[in-house]
């Protein structure tokens, strides 16, 4: 870890391993500065892995005139399907035309679109008739046009890791499932208390505390730090389900509902389609929050309106929910509410109080942005002069071609998977093609000093073998089957009904030996 002043623990204390709060650790840290990360359970346990996982511009943005906020979402696409372009990747999206709206008026949007933000790696936007073209099969025969335009996919569980594993790898210390319970003020410096996984505390103090916790923003503010919040958080649920493949081939289609709300169909793991997502006020406990019977039927009812094939409830292999914290704009409609993000800083340079940050609001798509202008902050607050480095780095596994981030990583990364099934070649070829996506050129940390199945060790679960096990517990933090399963791989779509309780079975007689 970075030096710290002798008389604090750190210099940067960030509660929260979502998105913001791993993608801030490592900018801070990267920086130079001393950092560690607490979160109270999994990393992206909650609404971070919970997204319809794009990477967008966010077309229907243009509808509410928030030009600057997807200006900065496109130019953001581009930052990550270079730094990580094995989560990260291309996706064109089918639009069915149904009325709704003009046609030219859809193509006024899809050509400010094309053109907010510079674009290198991505296809513009183009209309086509469904009829000729391979998305029309699935449809229903009443939609004869449609528009495509690009954006991209990201696994967004593993790309919170991996902020967390780059932050650790410049000197960060990540805690999870390490909750900070209190945090005072006290001489200049923040005085916490941090609650760890056996229930045990420690006491630190450090110069700066980030306030990353999402949908508990608010609540850490009043309870942990005492200090009610003037800035008010509306909570949205968005919930998705997913059914077995309704299409064969691999762009993604955006549905547009009657009552104003888009829907997308999103190929998923192979054998999947993800449906999603609904925009539903909450008001219950984040922790708590799941997808209803109606919110099933209403993502159902609008696939139905678009497939040749119906979709109904009892086609919902699985289905999730989670709670995205939006800054309170007054918008009437939830789907309406802005995804733009606000920084708050509170810090009296002239008392010598510790300075505090708090992040409202966000989404996947700008984590970088928001990172960035957050670390900008604290380096200020602190004193510590630092210039902002993100950009031009790719995240682990990420440096398919050099260590800067390359446009030919996307292009080519078809290519550098076949290189991999050549220098592995005693890998099956689909446990290969997931090794690639899943970990880049972290592959080669798994595979280290293995040279045939005989070397990977158990087959825990079909598909899942000790050494996988062993590099996600030694390296990024996995303790649970629910955290291998649904976070770091999504195996518990593949795999039969016991394979968790199999898995943590297995993960308690085996306990991980440090060294």
């Amino acid at each position: 870890m970075a030096a710290a002043r002798q008389d604090v623990d750190c210099d940067v204390l960030v509660v929260g391993g979502g998105i913001n709060g791993a993608g801030i650790a490592r900018d801070v840290a990267g920086r130079g500065l001393c950092v560690v990360l607490c979160e109270r359970d999994d990393l992206a346990a909650h609404t971070s892995s919970a997204s319809t996982k794009l990477i967008h511009g966010g077309l229907r943005y243009l509808e509410h005139y928030e030009f600057g906020l997807v200006r900065k979402a496109l130019a953001e696409r581009e930052v990550l399907l270079r730094a990580a372009p094995h989560v990260v990747r291309p996706l064109r999206f089918v639009m069915p035309h149904t009325g709704q709206r003009p046609a030219a008026l859809i193509r006024a949007g899809l050509f400010l679109y094309d053109r907010l933000a510079r674009r290198e790696l991505l296809p513009g936007s183009e209309s086509v008739q469904l009829a000729t073209h391979p998305a029309g099969r699935a449809l229903r025969p009443a939609f004869a046009q449609a528009f495509i335009y690009s954006d991209a996919w990201v696994d967004d569980a593993r790309l919170v890791v991996l902020n967390a594993l780059d932050a650790k790898q410049k000197g960060a210390c990540i805690l999870p499932r390490t909750a900070c319970t209190e945090a005072r003020r006290e001489n200049g410096l923040w005085r916490v208390t941090l609650r760890k996984p056996d229930g045990t505390h420690k006491h630190i103090t450090v110069r700066c505390i980030v306030n990353a916790a999402g949908p508990w923003a608010a609540a850490f503010l009043d309870g942990a730090l005492h200090r009610p919040s003037s800035t008010h958080l509306r909570l949205v649920k968005g919930s998705h389900i997913v059914v077995r493949r309704m299409f064969e081939h691999e762009d993604a289609y955006l549905f547009q509902h009657d009552d104003g709300r888009i829907i997308f169909a999103i190929p998923y793991e192979r054998d999947f389609t993800l449906i999603g997502t609904t925009d539903v006020e909450y008001r219950g406990d984040p922790s708590a929050v799941a997808i209803d019977d109606d919110e099933v039927r209403y993502l159902c009812g609008v696939a139905s309106q678009y497939f040749r094939a119906p979709v109904t409830p009892a086609d919902v292999v699985w289905s999730y929910a989670g709670v995205r914290p939006l800054l309170d704009d007054a918008a009437a409609k939830a789907s309406a509410v802005t995804r733009d993000y606000r920084l708050q800083l509170d810090a009296d340079t002239q008392s010598s109080s510790p300075p505090l940050l708090t992040v409202f609001g966000g989404k996947l798509t700008t984590y970088r942005k928001l990172a960035e202008e957050g670390a900008d902050l604290v380096c200020k607050a602190l004193g510590h002069r630092a210039g902002a480095w993100t950009a031009g780095a790719c995240l682990p596994g990420g440096d398919l071609f050099g260590a800067q981030p390359l446009a030919r990583s996307v292009l080519e990364f078809d290519g550098w998977r076949s290189g991999l099934q050549v220098h592995y070649g005693w890998l099956a070829c689909p446990l290969i093609a997931r090794y690639a996506r899943a970990y880049g050129t972290r592959i080669h940390a798994l595979l280290q000093g293995r040279a045939s199945m005989a070397d990977m060790g158990e087959e825990v679960l079909p598909g899942l073998f000790e050494a996988e096990l062993d590099y996600l517990r030694r390296h990024e933090w996995a303790s649970t089957a629910e955290d291998i399963l649904w976070r770091r791989t999504k195996l518990g779509l593949h795999l039969p009904a016991g394979a968790a309780e199999i898995l943590d079975a297995w993960l308690s007689a085996h306990p991980l030996v440090q060294g």
